[in-house]
């Protein structure tokens, strides 16, 4: 079974930017809607933002609206998060996944129905001074 791979996680300080990435070298990725998700410690799984396939749907959660960024590039095989003004509650391992139905039109930020079938192992990201 194949299984995507996040990068770009790091230590930033408040109000820093990253950017990760969730790709694979199957070029698979390209055909699944892909959710991005993090948990923190102590703390349940969020859905944050997600794409369809074709990058017309994006979705995001009130709490990184405004400052995060998804996109996808095909070519690539790869879809990024562009995170913008991060703040110590952003702390958390994120983790994309790919949803389990092909060429979806649109996608969702929730996970525990099953819909997202092949997770990545998740990269760290701190934000503190």
């Amino acid at each position: 079974q194949w299984q995507p791979v996040e990068s770009g996680g790091d230590l930033v300080e408040p109000g820093g930017s990253l950017r990760l990435s969730c790709a694979t070298s199957e070029n698979k990725l390209r055909r699944y809607s892909v959710g991005w998700f993090r948990q923190a410690p102590g703390k349940e799984r969020e859905g944050i933002s997600c794409i369809s396939p074709g990058g017309i749907t994006t979705n995001y959660a009130d709490s990184v609206k405004g400052r995060f960024t998804i996109s996808r590039d095909n070519a690539k095989d790869t879809v990024y998060l562009q995170m913008n003004g991060l703040k110590p509650g952003d702390t958390a391992v994120y983790y994309c996944a790919a949803d389990r139905t092909p060429y979806s039109r649109t996608c969702a930020l929730v996970s525990d129905d099953g819909r997202y079938a092949y997770w990545g192992q998740g990269t760290q990201v701190t934000v503190s001074a």
